[in-house]
């Protein structure tokens, strides 16, 4: 049995997809697409929603990270807990986004440890325990190592959460993914909530060692709903069936990092109608070409043509 994490009258679990940053042409934040995938996050099943690195998150101003925690309050309605990133190059700024998300009624905030160097543990510990001084939500710890930053020990989060209990969430991206989720699952006792954030690529053996949810994109959120929803009334064949193309579509995403993430969702979220455009804010560390475009719509037919079998 999956753990789940209460806050208020919304449990943090299932698919709590990640959403994407929907931009003008003068790259300013475009709200009314951003409110309209929030509906359409909602309306495609989603349980909640996080604002995190696949948001572009590094790429937004203080002053966004700042705002945007009321708008995606305000944009979700009640109907799902909402998550936001928080991490950041100290633990001032790190603590000033978690009091904002606070402030907006976020249900918790994530963070990855700051990026410009190696920390120590117990540099680790004072980032994440000034997180967890300044506000009273439960705090993500996020080892995003497997796309920035060096990872964790997986000693050091079990002892955090020794310390400060159920308050302690985990999404581990660190390599590899298996091990890592069942390690801090003996390491918690089998009591901590552990997310995944594969993509989908991982996520049946995720599910198998006992994550209580998983944060996706948005791109391929319908899938991603219809291959938890199997797992958990433990239709195999159906959940093999949805995650083969989910699993072709990450392969070409992992190629590229992050932001190989980034583009081909924004790639695909403007195929689909939800986003009037592909604007990115640069620099890039990778780009869509015409063949991985090309390849990126025959998977996608095929995942289309997979779900319509249900």
């Amino acid at each position: 049995m999956t753990m789940s994490a209460d806050t208020g009258n919304q449990a943090i679990r299932g698919v709590l997809p990640v959403v994407h940053m929907p931009y003008l042409e003068d790259l300013s934040i475009d709200g009314d697409t951003l409110r309209k995938e929030v509906d359409y996050v909602f309306d495609k099943g989603a349980d909640g929603l996080c604002l995190a690195l696949v948001s572009d998150l590094l790429r937004l101003t203080a002053d966004e990270r700042l705002q945007l925690p009321l708008q995606l309050v305000e944009y979700a309605g009640g109907r799902g807990p909402v998550t936001i990133g928080v991490g950041a190059e100290s633990t001032l700024q790190a603590a000033a986004f978690a009091r904002a998300a606070e402030e907006a009624g976020a249900a918790a905030v994530m963070a990855i440890p700051p990026l410009s160097q190696a920390l120590a543990e117990d540099q680790l510990r004072a980032y994440f325990t000034g997180i967890l001084e300044a506000v009273s939500l439960p705090v993500f710890i996020q080892d995003a190592s497997s796309y920035v930053g060096t990872a964790m020990s997986l000693e050091f989060q079990a002892d955090m959460f020794r310390e400060f209990g159920s308050r302690i969430l985990y999404k581990p991206e660190a390599t590899p993914l298996g091990p890592v989720i069942s390690g801090l699952r003996e390491l918690t006792g089998g009591e901590a909530a552990i997310f995944e954030g594969s993509g989908g690529v991982l996520l049946i053996d995720s599910y198998r060692r006992g994550v209580t949810g998983t944060i996706p994109g948005v791109e391929m959120l319908e899938a991603l709903v219809a291959l938890w929803d199997a797992l958990e009334r433990g239709d195999d064949r159906r959940a093999y069936e949805v995650y083969q193309p989910i699993c072709a579509m990450c392969t070409l995403q992992l190629q590229g990092g992050l932001d190989g993430f980034i583009v081909t969702e924004r790639y695909l979220l403007h195929r689909q109608g939800l986003f009037p455009n592909e604007v990115h804010r640069g620099p890039l560390g990778y780009q869509l070409d015409e063949a991985t475009r090309a390849e990126i719509d025959r998977i996608y037919a095929l995942l289309q043509e997979t779900l319509a079998r249900a």
